[in-house]
């Protein structure tokens, strides 16, 4: 099938793989798509019908909603459907996933694959490599669609339940007030909301869960930069006292087997904070509606069954429309939906430019007094001055060292920690007279290891070339960084060969390119 529209051959591995006109684009098709079926109309437009077309499904953790759901969706159009067993693969003789899949994928002329795992990242890191190989044996890149990974996210779940939000408010995207309950820590459900919450124009997010249930600050620390005016209570009780309530309550189930001991012997006093009664009915606003990703706890639901005939229960239509958004986001990867999208692909991620500036020398400039203060001069070679600027001493200490180990600066010279022009201030400053230049590459490693910095290129006690180093949008390539997340694919053993890769957020964080989890700047590297 060749590619004719922006959308064929899209992974999804997480909400931002969509932009937010392709999603709204995926819910106003998926609600075409519903009225047809509901009404008996022609469902033909919405259907792949490519014999030729492989979809695995691989779940490597427990599920049955949305894996049934995607098999129904499989099902309707007409490609062959593949259930990967893994309790009787070649897992079990220690085999890579991901020679796995391109065992698999090799079997086919195109592929999609459903995948489903504890490990976070894993469907980014397939479409890299996999990716990778079907280049070099010139096949058509396989797809690769998250139904949920670890507590990172589940971008198929968030789309259903975003097109749920607009259909019960009449397809009026102008504004939603949502109360997020139960447990936010572990519910990679909500932690997809992040994002996916984008779909509304104007969002107000109530985050109701005790302590130890909270929401990571990563995803916190999203949604506000989203403009989310976000909002926190330890329980519903506290939340109904506020007498400021959502009308959209979104639960989730106590995930305890994530969970450690200690927390797990607080569950009875964790699901009363998140459990409604039914003596909170009478204050709720008019038209609220109580949705939940389900499974719901057979004996301790946080959504009792006596709410099972009520006006409040959404969750029941919400899961049903698990299967028309999935008919949908699989037309829409296979090319047979997606030629008339507007708007934009999702935000390319950011070049590396701009944060390496060099800075005219107007005339020769001698190389300054400073240099020789309780440091050797030089008369040739290079001088790294402004390190860490403004921290504290052993913070600079500690930052000339990376520095020496990052580039590999097992030469002469001499280092040291000084006053700046204000006698408060401290900064790192490195004489290097062996270093005569300094490569590109070389550049972007001082770069990530120490921003702020500059680098002075001295001939005959003249400097010749001056860069000033600004903090890079992504950090990668590097042996002394890691994700912090022990569930993250690029964990030592974890995977088959992924390396660390940061992408600058806001500041000085950074985000893990599969997980991701945040990072502050100083947390990514293992020195």
């Amino acid at each position: 099938m060749p590619i004719t529209n922006p959308l064929q051959g899209r992974t999804l591995a997480a909400v931002d793989d969509l932009s937010i006109e392709e999603q709204r684009y995926l819910y106003r098709k998926a609600r075409e798509f519903k009225e047809a079926w509901t009404s008996g109309a022609d469902l033909t437009p919405f259907r792949i019908n490519d014999p030729e077309l492989s979809v695995y499904l691989m779940f490597l953790e427990d599920s049955t909603r949305t894996k049934e759901s995607f098999r129904n969706a499989v099902n309707f159009h007409d490609v062959m459907l593949n259930v990967f067993d893994a309790s009787s693969s070649s897992f079990k003789k220690s085999e890579s996933l991901v020679d796995t899949v391109k065992m698999l994928f090799g079997y086919g002329r195109r592929s999609i694959f459903i995948m489903r795992t504890k490990m976070e990242g894993v469907c980014r890191a397939l479409e890299e490599q996999i990716g990778e190989y079907a280049d070099r044996i010139g096949r058509d890149r396989p797809v690769f669609i998250n139904a949920g990974d670890g507590r990172h996210e589940h971008p198929t779940q968030e789309f259903l339940d975003e097109f749920t939000f607009l259909e019960q408010r009449g397809w009026d995207d102008s504004h939603i007030h949502i109360a997020l309950i139960g447990d936010l820590q572990y519910g990679r459900t909500v932690h997809s909301k992040a994002d996916g919450l984008k779909a509304f124009r104007s969002v107000i997010v109530d985050l109701v869960a005790p302590e130890d249930l909270t929401l990571p600050e990563s995803y916190k620390n999203r949604m506000e930069d989203n403009g989310f005016e976000v909002r926190e209570w330890a329980g519903i009780e506290e939340y109904l006292g506020s007498g400021d309530i959502g009308d959209c309550w979104y639960f989730t189930r106590l995930q305890l087997e994530r969970m450690g001991d200690k927390i797990r012997e607080r569950e009875n006093e964790l699901r009363r904070a998140v459990t409604f009664r039914q003596e909170w009915l009478d204050e709720l606003p008019e038209n609220t509606r109580f949705f939940h990703p389900l499974p719901r706890h057979r004996e301790k639901p946080v959504i009792p069954s006596f709410l099972d005939g009520t006006s409040l229960n959404g969750w029941d239509g919400q899961s049903i429309n698990g299967y028309f958004t999935r008919v949908i986001e699989l037309a829409m990867v296979a090319g047979r939906l997606g030629s008339d999208v507007d708007g934009v692909d999702p935000i390319p991620e950011r070049k590396e430019k701009s944060f390496i500036t060099e800075v005219p020398i107007s005339h020769k400039s001698r190389v300054e007094d400073r240099f020789k203060v309780g440091i050797k001069p030089v008369d040739d070679g290079t001088v790294i001055d402004h390190i860490a600027k403004g921290r504290a001493p052993e913070e600079i200490w500690d930052r000339i060292n990376k520095i020496r180990r990052i580039l590999n600066l097992n030469v002469r010279g001499s280092h040291g920690v000084f006053h700046t022009a204000d006698p408060k201030d401290f900064k790192g400053i490195m004489s290097l007279p062996d270093i005569l230049k300094i490569s590109p590459n070389e550049l972007k490693k001082l770069a990530a290891a120490s921003p702020g910095c500059t680098v002075n290129l001295i001939k005959d006690r003249s400097v010749k070339a001056k860069y000033r180093l600004a903090m890079p949008p992504k950090i990668y390539n590097f042996a002394e960084i890691s994700c912090k997340n022990p569930d993250c694919v690029t964990w030592p053993g974890a995977f088959q060969n992924v390396p660390p890769h940061f992408y600058r957020t806001v500041g000085e964080t950074f985000t893990c390119r599969y997980c991701g989890k945040r990072h502050e700047y100083g947390d990514i590297w293992d020195l």
